[in-house]
Parts: structure tokens; sequence; C-alpha cells
């Protein structure tokens, strides 16, 4: 009986992820539906859906929780569902307050994520893995460093170097990490973790995950989130401002392999960056090498430091 309620529940989005051309299906806000198709130019595509209200996205999120048995509480308890649906489809899903749109989502929003289980038939070949040929080599990050800082920063941001804004309080770190977005492309899927929303996404298909430091009722948690982010197939992730509470966290998903990774932090130069990062997550995880760690991240990630000096604010540094 569980499974005739399930595939009724469904119907209205199987037509969305069953076709074998789809990969995956995302939906960030009622009434819409994001298909990722396999091997398209423009992989993410959207559809006006109505019959996918916040409802019924609400009721189909409750009933999955129901039938595999797995913990479901916005409010008061775990907020986020994983489950695999008949056919092998994976199911990710999140509701309530620690997941928004836009701003009608005053009381929480609805998200979810459907992979599709029928891929097509592939090989080695498919991978371009061939006896006696060399690797193919993707978006290959070469870790080229202008002389011209402006340079600097687009090839940054061209080849999806992770990139921390860092400056004092009041010197612009939103406001210029919410202009840099909008040089991201904009078919891009783009997920933020705040704790505050202030990050203003111009790609349509968005989501913005929220985890107050002083109001969290329910179970969801930084490390929990991490594993949520990574499976809403990210094309860019933007951290908020890096503290104690996040700063393990956001260090980890830099290093899920996602380009186009941004976020904050409030230091007074381009080392003092490296170096405050590096102490908010030896807060919680203090079996890391100091040394090490900032020699790591020095490799890894660009920093803009951003400068103040009465109502002048200024790019000082972009190493």
């Amino acid at each position: 009986m569980s499974n005739i309620v399930l595939d009724s529940l469904l119907k209205p989005l199987a037509e969305f992820y069953e076709p074998s051309f789809v990969e995956e299906i995302a939906i960030n806000n009622a009434g819409t539906v994001w298909m990722r198709l396999h091997g398209a130019r423009v992989p993410w595509v959207s559809y006006k859906a109505d019959v996918l209200s916040k409802q019924y996205l609400i009721d189909l999120i409750h009933t999955v929780a129901n039938i595999y048995q797995r913990p479901f509480n916005p409010t008061h308890g775990m907020p986020v569902v994983y489950a695999t649906l008949p056919g092998n489809h994976r199911f990710t899903a999140i509701a309530g307050p620690n997941v928004q749109y836009d701003e009608n989502d005053v009381t929480g929003g609805v998200a979810l994520n459907i992979r599709g289980g029928g891929a097509p038939s592939t090989s080695f070949e498919n991978y371009h893995l061939q006896r006696g040929q060399p690797l193919l080599k993707i978006n290959p990050r070469e870790n080229v460093r202008p002389d011209d800082p402006y340079e600097r920063l687009m090839s940054a941001i061209n080849d999806g170097s992770p990139i921390l804004i860092s400056g004092a309080t009041a010197t612009g770190k939103t406001t210029f990490l919410n202009h840099m977005l909008t040089l991201i492309d904009k078919n891009s899927r783009v997920i933020t973790v705040e704790d505050a929303r202030e990050i203003r996404v111009p790609q349509p298909n968005r989501v913005h995950f929220v985890l107050s430091r002083t109001e969290q009722t329910n179970d969801l948690n930084y490390a929990r989130l991490l594993d949520l982010v990574v499976r809403m197939t990210p094309d860019v992730i933007i951290g908020g401002e890096i503290s104690t509470d996040n700063a393990s966290v956001l260090w980890e998903m830099l290093g899920t392999g996602h380009d186009h990774f941004y976020t904050t932090i409030h230091a007074e130069s381009a080392d003092a960056a490296y170096s405050a990062f590096a102490d908010r997550i030896l807060h919680t995880q203090p079996a890391y090498n100091r040394s090490e760690l900032i020699a790591e991240m020095q490799k890894k990630i660009r920093v803009v430091q951003l400068s103040r000096d009465g109502s002048l604010r200024a790019v000082t540094q972009v190493v």
C-alpha cells in the first residue's frame, strides 16, 4: 500500500526525472523544476509546473520520510530527508527555516533534488579512458597569477579558483562578493551557506541555506549541511563570513572538488586572512598542523583584501 501511495504522489515529478536523458532534477522553490540533462551544452533547463506547490512538496517529503522511516521535523528536529526512490532514484530534500529562495520564504522554503536512475549506456571510452592515450584534462587550473591585480582577480574568477574576500568591518566584503556573482555564468547553479541572508544571487537556479548562530532550534548543523550541499549538485558555493562555528566545514567544502567557492573573513591583510582562517579551523579541529594548513591555503585560495579610510573603500591586495 505504501508504494502505491508514493507512486501516486510522485506522478507530477516522475515525468521530469524518469526520462533517460535526464541526469537529475532540482526544485528550489514551488512551481519551478530544473532539469539537468545528460551531455547538454546548457546543463540546466527550467520548466514551470504549477502542480508543484509548496504544500505538495512538503507533503511529498513527509510521505517519503514516513515510508522510509526517516526523521523529519523542520522546526524542532531534522529538516533533511535522504532516500532512494523506486527505480533507484536518489532523493534529497529539505524544508523549513533553514532553506530559502527569496524574500517570500519568510517562514522557510523547500528544496529537493532527485537523481535520475536511468543513466545512458556507457563505457571507459565515454570517459575518454583508452589504452595508450593520455588522460584528458578538463578545466585544468594552472594557478596563473598575472602581474596586473585586476587580471589576477579575473583569472581567478574565470578558472574557478577559490576566493577569500578579506577586510575589516564595513569595508564592503559582502557588496564586493555580490558584484563578483554578476560575473558568473547565468546558467550556473549557486548554493549559499549563511548565518543570515545577505548574499544577492542573480542566477535563477539557486538555493540559500541559513544556519543561524543564535536562533537555531532544530537538529541541522554545519557538518550535516556539508553533506546536503554536495548532494545538491552546486556549480558555485558561497560561504558566509568565516567563524569558529563554520570554518572547518567551509574548509571541507573547499576540498570537495567544486569550482567557484567564495567566502569572506574579517582580517586586516591577506596574510592575516590565511592565519585567521587556519586559527578558526584549529578551534574545532586541533589535529591540523597550523603551518602546513596555512601553506595549503596559500596554494589553493586567492585572497582579495579590502581596506577602508573613512568613506574610501579600496582593493589593496589580490594574491
